[in-house]
């Protein structure tokens, strides 16, 4: 993304924090599991090794990579610790009640000399306009989901700032926006088949998704398969995961062969090797060994993703789907015979299953409804199981109109996003037509033209006048600036941009994160999309189902027994034990002259007695044993002539 992105500005505030906390003393740094995971994913090693970080016991450095191992070096709130009051802390967690709980019983035992926390919500140093989307005419019970959140985060945002006066920080950068939105505001975005690098390897390879996202390449070409991890630190992914696909495969051939260029000591060559030769090819052997792997994986995945792109007839699939999603055609002209095209495609054998149930739902909400024996027959003749038609019945659970009766007055469903005039297309293919919701919204909010019935502000009466950028006749003035930076069309590109962060609740799709990141270039902004989940088609299909399970059967997070503080954390402290007497350390610094009373110094060979005469058999076996070892020596002396000399 153009300009800066939230994991450099989360690195940035943990790592400044973490500096200027007590610049050149030692520290702990105390996680927890989530907070962890955020560490995991924003700073390296050789980061935090660098400021001083230690582990409460024996000196050890304590911060170690996530690609290594955490194990038992790092300060986990809720394990069992050490007191350290000699040295200070930095609180890095997650705002959890029991993680709350645990800090109050470190205060209340003052485990560390000095604490400090960071807190990751307010990093940005932004205390931001807030508005959030309203849907026209709503019918779904969710539709005031977006109101609640929207009012939730401006009272903790006026309490934040009531209670640290230097909230927000000075700044020169025009005030920040905030725009609260759901999944209802674009039911088209999870559905429709996305052809840039991200999301298409996201909706058609088979992808381990967890803690870390995997792919195990190798497996077309028949052999056993390497499972390797697609993150942010592959530079080769988040330069071309935008990329539309059909310019990937150039442009990942052009890098590898200018990759190839830059090592000529591995190129296969006729000229005999030389000693000087081989050691330069030993040195840059790890480096080559890891860009050559990191292309081999991208040529893999891209290569898979067009095999199935075109066994399972995708581009007529989405040639459908773009017309469904736009209400035009190729030709930016309402589109003829939907029906019989979509019917088409439902009796190809080689479109699969999910997408069948895919190119259905789209036609339903390109119709705002069908009747429910229109939708019947559809689900028929597609083959599709009975308990696909739960995934249809619960969108209107997100404000899609899922029926409408046989003489329904209803007017057709009007595009209030995503609809193009007619252009000259970017896309040849035609294939990439729709934009999603969010990134018209953008650019209207850009203009200043975006809807306030639709999108109103929290604050209106204070908020309005700079949350309209661009609009005439309004005020532009930033609240900490006293220049009108808002209207100006081209700002200076040494002035700090302004920043749209965009929540999308309900999950939010890698369409709509392309569509930040394309904006954020083209607006001169900096925008920041946060949601609950990234979601793909299968995982949209799958949870909109699961509205209508069994509560109990879905195990949400927010019905499992909530988590409480380790009990050991409020365990109070063992006393010290008490110190030794001057009488015991005397005792102690005495010989054993009690015992040494029974040797006999002259008679080695005459074992001492117990003062009752009798000898255990223990002490005889023993003493026996000292005789013979003696007696051995004493032959060997003689033997090497230790005591005799030859004359």
């Amino acid at each position: 993304m153009a300009g800066t992105s939230a994991i450099h500005i989360q690195r940035k505030t943990i790592l400044d924090t973490i500096r200027h906390t007590d610049q050149g003393e030692w520290k702990v740094l105390v996680l927890d599991g989530g907070s962890r995971k955020l560490i995991d994913g924003v700073v390296r090693e050789d980061d935090i090794l660098e400021l001083n970080v230690t582990s409460s016991s024996a000196g050890l450095l304590f911060l170690v990579s996530a690609d290594i191992e955490y194990g038992t070096d790092i300060e986990n709130i809720e394990d069992k610790r050490p007191m350290n009051k000699e040295m200070d802390a930095v609180y890095l967690l997650s705002p959890l009640p029991h993680i709350v709980d645990c800090v109050m019983a470190d205060f209340e035992r003052r485990r560390y000399r000095r604490t400090f926390i960071v807190a990751i919500c307010v990093s940005l140093g932004e205390y931001p306009a807030i508005r959030y989307h309203s849907p026209r005419n709503p019918s779904h019970e969710a539709s005031v989901l977006c109101s609640h959140l929207a009012r939730f985060v401006q009272t903790q945002l006026d309490q934040y700032a009531k209670y640290n006066t230097d909230f927000p920080p000075p700044s020169t950068r025009p005030r920040g926006l905030l725009v609260i939105t759901d999944r209802s505001l674009d039911l088209f975005a999870p559905l429709l088949h996305e052809f840039t690098y991200q999301a298409m390897v996201h909706d058609l390879l088979p992808l381990t998704e967890g803690d870390k996202i995997c792919y195990r390449s190798g497996i077309s070409q028949g052999q056993p398969g390497k499972d390797q991890e697609i993150s942010e630190k592959d530079n080769i992914w988040v330069k071309y995961r935008h990329l539309h696909m059909k310019d990937l495969l150039d442009e990942l051939v052009k890098d590898f062969n200018a990759f190839k260029a830059q090592n000529p000591q591995f190129a296969d060559s006729d000229t005999p090797a030389t000693i000087n030769s081989i050691k330069d090819m030993l040195a840059g052997l790890p480096k080559f060994q890891e860009g050559k792997e990191a292309y081999s994986l991208h040529l893999s995945m891209t290569q898979d993703a067009m095999n199935v792109f075109q066994e399972t007839r995708l581009a007529d699939v989405a040639s459908v789907e773009q017309s469904l999603a736009t209400g035009l055609d190729e030709d930016y002209k309402k589109p003829k015979n939907m029906a019989d095209q979509v019917v088409r495609l439902l009796d190809d054998d080689a479109i699969q299953f999910p997408d069948r149930l895919r190119l259905i739902i789209q036609y339903l909400l390109y119709r705002d409804g069908l009747l429910p024996t229109d939708t019947q027959k559809l689900l028929t003749h597609a083959r599709l199981p009975a308990q696909d038609s739960e995934v249809i019945h619960n969108l209107e659970l997100l404000g899609a109109h899922v029926t409408r009766q046989l003489k329904d007055s209803r007017p057709a469903a009007q595009y209030q996003f995503g609809k193009k005039e007619a252009q000259v297309p970017v896309d040849e293919s035609g294939l990439s037509r729709f934009d999603p919701a969010l990134k018209v919204v953008l650019e209207e909010l850009s203009r200043g033209t975006l809807d306030q019935k639709t999108f109103p502000f929290t604050k209106p009466h204070l908020d309005a006048a700079d949350g309209l950028m661009g609009q005439e006749n309004v005020s532009q003035a930033s609240l900490r600036s006293a220049k009108p930076t808002w209207a100006r069309t081209r700002p200076s590109t040494s002035e700090p941009r302004q920043r749209i962060l965009v929540f999308m609740a309900g999950g939010a799709t890698y369409s709509e994160s392309r569509a930040c990141y394309e904006a954020s270039s083209s607006l001169n902004k900096d925008i920041f999309l946060a949601t609950s989940h990234m979601l793909t088609p299968s995982l949209y299909l799958r949870q909109v189902g699961d509205l209508s399970v069994d509560r109990r059967r879905l195990d949400l997070p927010t019905d499992r027994p909530k988590p409480r503080a380790p009990d050991h954390l409020f365990e109070k402290e063992m006393p010290p034990p008490p110190p030794k007497s001057p009488a015991q350390v005397e005792s102690r610094s005495q010989p054993p002259l009690a015992g040494m009373q029974n040797l006999r110094v002259n008679d080695s060979s005459t074992p001492s007695r117990p003062a009752n005469g009798q000898m255990s058999q223990a002490s005889m076996s023993h003493n026996a044993k000292l005789s013979k070892g003696k007696d051995k020596e004493g032959e060997k002396k003689k033997k090497h002539h230790f005591f005799s000399s030859k004359k």
